[in-house]
């Protein structure tokens, strides 16, 4: 019971990554708001692990702010995982549409701010708090015709140090998750195409021989919002089977 008596935020919680961090924070004890732009899937982890549910769109501004009004009102807030994410289909990068660029931008990039921007000044005034970012193994090691989002995610984990460094004094730590591709709805947009070749092409890259789970996700999110990381803050740490060695 690592989070016991904690409450936890995570966007995009409704399927993936979000999902394996939201059910293994209700599994150590936290209170947990599962945050999806699709309110059903949103709802249907939430009631899962006995949680609540909010709809939301973390790249509009005030969809943001009526989520944060909704959450504190009713309570404390002590972590928020930006997980929620997007990507362009994987294209030469010049031909990715300015549609698709924008909304890898808001989406990935935007809601960060706007999250900070939403609960930074309670944790403040808590002088306590834990901020965790996903970002990705395409922020560090990027892989061709997925230009913008790997340009995206190098964003998130500059955005997470410069946070850490400026939230510190504060209580606050602000650390990152950089997981390898994994059984996500996003994998079939990395890929191009799900098919065995495909899959087996892309295992090959990663030495442990497997993609990243939701729970190996939820397993390393609950350690850096923990207290048992109370020392650790700035870090990007790959989940990735050593795909970035």
């Amino acid at each position: 019971m690592r989070l016991a008596d904690k409450t936890a935020l995570v966007t995009g919680g409704g399927s993936g990554f979000g999902a394996g961090i939201a059910r293994k924070f209700a599994a150590e004890g936290a209170k947990v708001y599962v945050v999806d732009i699709d309110a059903d899937a949103a709802q249907t982890i939430a009631t899962e692990i006995d949680s609540a549910a909010i709809a939301c769109d973390v790249s509009d501004a005030k969809s943001v702010s009526n989520m944060a009004k909704t959450v504190l009102q009713t309570g404390n807030l002590d972590i928020l995982v930006n997980n929620a994410g997007v990507t362009h289909l994987p294209s030469a990068l010049e031909d990715v549409s300015e549609a698709d660029f924008d909304r890898v931008c808001n989406v990935n990039m935007k809601s960060v701010y706007l999250t900070a921007r939403a609960f930074v000044p309670h944790f403040k005034a808590r002088k306590s708090g834990a901020i965790l970012n996903i970002a990705s193994t395409a922020g560090v090691s990027p892989r061709p015709r997925l230009n913008w989002y790997n340009a995206s995610k190098g964003w998130m984990i500059t955005a997470t140090k410069t946070m850490a460094v400026e939230l510190a004094p504060d209580g606050i730590r602000v650390n990152a998750l950089n997981p390898v591709a994994g059984e996500t709805p996003l994998l079939k947009s990395f890929m191009g195409e799900d098919t065995p070749d495909m899959r087996a092409k892309f295992i090959s890259t990663i030495p442990i021989g497997r993609f990243s789970t939701p729970e190996d996700m939820g397993n390393a999110a609950c350690f850096l919002c923990s207290d048992e990381a109370s020392m650790i803050t700035g870090v990007a740490m790959e989940v990735d089977g050593g795909r970035c060695i």
